[in-house]
Formats: C-alpha cells, structure tokens, sequence
C-alpha cells in the first residue's frame, strides 16, 4: 500500500500540524481548566486541538476508524484505527511549560503503520511511517532525519523517565532506582518530551508507565524507523500494557534484565 501509506503520512503530518495551530491560540491566552472523572486536566484546547486533528481525518479518510482520548471512539473501518492524543502533557500544557503537543498514529491491522507528534511551543514536529524513515523539523527549517545514540554501555547512558507515580510503583521502584543509580544521568522531562530525548539522541532510554494507548500510539513507529527499540517493560512488543520502554536499541535488553521480576 505505497501510495496510501504515503498519504497517510501526510494526513498525520497536517494533523498534528493543525492541532499545534489550535493549542497554541489557547496557550498564548491562557486557558480555563476543567477536571475529568479520572482526576486529569482538560481544557478548551484539548477539545478544539482533536476536532482539527479529526476533521483532518475525516477529510482525508472518512471511512477510518478514530479512538480519540476525548471524544472516544468514532465509527469506521475496523482494519484502520487513527488513535489521537490532542495534547499529551495537558498539565504542563496549562502552567505554560514547553513539554506538550499533539500524538498521532494509524493503526493498520493491528500494527501502528503511521505516526506523527508535535511540540508546538517548541516549534518541532516528528513523524515516521514503516519503511519511509523517522523525520523531525525545527521551526519550519526543513526535515532532518532522526538519529538516535550510539551509546551502548549503561555507565554512559542518560535515562528520561514520564511520569513518576506511575514509573516508581511498588514493584518496580527498587529496579528503577538501579538503573538511574547506574546511568550517568537520570532526568525526567515529562510526557513526549522525554520520548524526544531518545529519538533526538539526547538519552539512550526513556521510561514510561500508567498510560493508555493514546498517550503512546506514534512512539512506536518513529522508535523503530529512527533505528531504535520499543516495547512494553516485559519486552513485548505492544502498546497495550499501560507501560513502555523506548531505547536507542543497544541498552533495551540491559533494561529489560534489570526490570526483569527475576532479577530483584
């Protein structure tokens, strides 16, 4: 499916490029903010970001299936699943933080084909699609293709982590502790920025967990297409764990042992 693929790519592109628009006319005015069942933040931007995002979609593929964080699901063909996140770091987001933006993926049979993601305040936006190569662009300067590290020794590497309530649970915390005692640095920058620091090359290993598929769904591909590593912190490859570990790919299998239940 060449050419679908390539015009899937471009839809992602124009939606996270449309949502960046979006968000950032709240983000320069300030926002009013609202509070979900689940306890997480939602605002005007959230919602006006993911109806740019879907009527990019629609127009472009109005028989896909969309799972949308705030609008749910939307009807269509089941082998084609777009999965949306219209501003993934909503809290940052309303404090005026940098760490922000859209995330999209198609989903094709079962298996993320597409995605794209943005950090509108810090003009980047990333995309990738299988086979075509991982891309990001800084403020309109052209595409630049991803380069992840080549550090493989975990005494050189830096870790990124998300959320910490989530990453330090109870079962885990004693492993994850470890690994950010025997890394050079441990930095947790925060929801798709930390994601950025690998893809970039800035840190080898970013660890991420009490998430759902939205908050990850384009990771995938651009970790794999950049030359890197995704997976759920059991090392299966899978966005439906509610965790995840992207890497450069030389130290994913250090991290893996040292999450490993039989290692502790």
């Amino acid at each position: 499916m060449p050419l679908e693929l390539d015009r899937a790519l471009a839809a992602a592109r124009r939606a996270v490029e449309a949502a960046s628009a979006a968000a950032l006319t709240h983000f320069r005015r300030g926002v009013r903010v609202e509070v979900k069942p689940d306890r997480t933040p939602v605002t005007a931007a959230d919602r006006d970001a993911e109806a740019a995002i879907v009527a990019v979609i629609r127009a472009a593929f109005p028989g896909h299936a969309i799972l949308g964080e705030e609008s749910g699901a939307h009807e269509g063909d089941s082998a084609s699943r777009w999965i949306v996140d219209p501003i993934d770091g909503t809290r940052g987001f309303t404090r005026g933080g940098s760490f922000w933006g859209p995330l999209v993926a198609l989903e094709h049979e079962g298996d993320v084909v597409v995605g794209a993601m943005a950090m509108p305040a810090l003009g980047e936006t990333f995309w990738a699609a299988r086979g075509r190569g991982a891309w990001v662009e800084r403020d309109g300067a052209g595409p630049v293709r991803l380069e992840i590290s080549g550090i493989s020794d975990w005494k050189e590497a830096s870790l990124s982590f998300g959320e910490f309530r989530g990453v330090f649970s109870p079962e885990r915390e004693r492993a994850i502790l470890e690994l950010a005692r025997t890394a050079a640095q441990a930095r947790c920058y925060g929801d798709l920025a930390g994601a950025a620091m690998v893809l970039t090359g800035r840190a080898e290993a970013w660890i991420e967990a009490g998430i759902q598929v939205w908050d990850i769904a384009p990771l995938q591909i651009l970790a794999e297409e950049a030359g890197g590593r995704f997976t759920d912190l059991a090392g299966r490859r899978t966005l439906a764990s509610g965790n995840c570990l992207l890497s450069n790919g030389r130290v994913h299998e250090h991290v893996l042992r040292v999450l490993s239940p039989s290692s502790r």
